[in-house]
């Protein structure tokens, strides 16, 4: 598999006409060598370079015995290292990630790779890494596994007079207990008229009678992440509060009919936002049908307004539609799915009926 990551990597950089690129970002690394600590890699067309301090040599060579091991020491710039190195094997430019480096990583690069030209890689592993591999899918499947049977735990954790906060500190006790490596990003615990907020931190508020309670939240499981959002009510929701509820499951259930490879993502985004726009909600809409889910919990493809990239199998995506109205709630509703030739195969087996706790 490592082999084959590489090998898309270097075909791509010669469309660039670059001999190398140099890696920052930890995913990347990770994606392409399986290395999980500190440092850089380099890779060229024949050998991959790993970057780093002592903490790290040992872990780098048990992870990355592929790879050959270059430690950098105190007062020895890594950078000066990686342009001997680039020297040495007669590799006259190099590609970096402009996106993911600072400004002072860039002008120290510049400095020390003197007489190497430095070109551009932003995204471009990123873009490899949309299409994913049978092994990736299933610690995917499996960190959303998790996630669900966290979410038919949590049902029964919720009453009123419980916070916010400790809804959140459950979920993620429940999700590292069975499993998971740990949260694949912050837990969002968002209730009552705080639910207008997609992405509501939780607080100290507790739980009331009529409440809204939106949970997004995600299990990370060899380094994969998962996402899902539920909306459920504490005690009988109100006429307004059902409305709400049913456009958003329609609004999903008809672009999670739709999805397939082929179209673009702004087609998918388009059929959720044409639902909720025709019941009068289209400004409470305000952010983009879903995304990429891999390494990272946000990844391309996007499924937006502006999700130009077209869908195609082994893409594994969110479909989230939302509607918030200030100072009274919303409801978002999200399952995470693999595109395939003729439809989507759903990885989220949670209810989306209106559940009243």
């Amino acid at each position: 598999m490592v082999s084959t990551r590489i090998e898309k990597l270097v075909n791509a950089l010669k469309e660039k006409n670059l001999l190398s690129a140099v890696i920052f970002k930890p995913e990347n690394i990770f994606y392409l060598c399986n290395y999980t600590g500190e440092g850089f890699l380099l890779v060229t067309e024949t050998k991959m370079y790993i970057f780093t301090d002592f903490r790290y040599v040992e872990q780098a060579k048990k992870e990355s015995p592929h790879c050959d091991v270059i430690e950098y020491k105190p007062g020895v710039s890594s950078f000066s290292l990686l342009a001997q190195v680039l020297k040495e094997n007669n590799i006259l430019n190099t590609g970096i990630e402009e996106n993911v480096v600072t400004l002072k990583t860039y002008e120290e690069l510049n400095q020390n790779l003197e007489g190497i030209e430095i070109g551009r890689v932003g995204g471009l592993v990123e873009k490899i890494r949309m299409i994913k591999e049978e092994e990736e899918i299933d610690n995917i499947k499996t960190a959303q596994r998790i996630a669900d049977m966290a979410f038919i735990h949590i049902l029964d954790y919720i009453k009123p007079g419980v916070s916010e906060k400790e809804i959140s500190l459950e979920l993620e006790f429940f999700i590292k207990k069975n499993g998971a490596q740990g949260l694949s990003f912050p837990t969002i615990v968002a209730t009552g008229e705080r639910a207008s907020l997609p992405h509501g931190e939780p607080t100290e508020r507790k739980l009331k009678y009529g409440d809204f309670i939106t949970l997004d939240f995600g299990a990370k499981y060899n380094h994969y992440c998962s996402d899902m959002t539920r909306t459920v009510f504490l005690g009988k929701p109100g006429e307004e509060q059902i409305k709400i509820y049913r456009i958003v499951r329609e609004a999903q259930e008809k672009a999670l009919e739709y999805i397939k490879a082929g179209i673009l993502g702004k087609d998918a985004d388009k059929i959720a936002r044409d639902i909720i726009e025709n019941n009068g909600f289209g400004s409470n809409f305000g952010h983009g049908l879903g995304h990429g889910v891999g390494l990272e919990i946000h990844e391309e493809p996007r499924l937006s307004k502006l999700g130009e990239e077209e869908l195609k199998p082994g893409m594994v995506v969110t479909v989230e539609p939302g509607i918030y109205i200030e100072n009274f709630g919303g409801v978002r509703i999200e399952d995470l799915v693999v595109i395939t030739e003729h439809g989507i195969k759903n990885l989220t087996k949670s209810s989306k009926d209106l559940i009243i706790l």
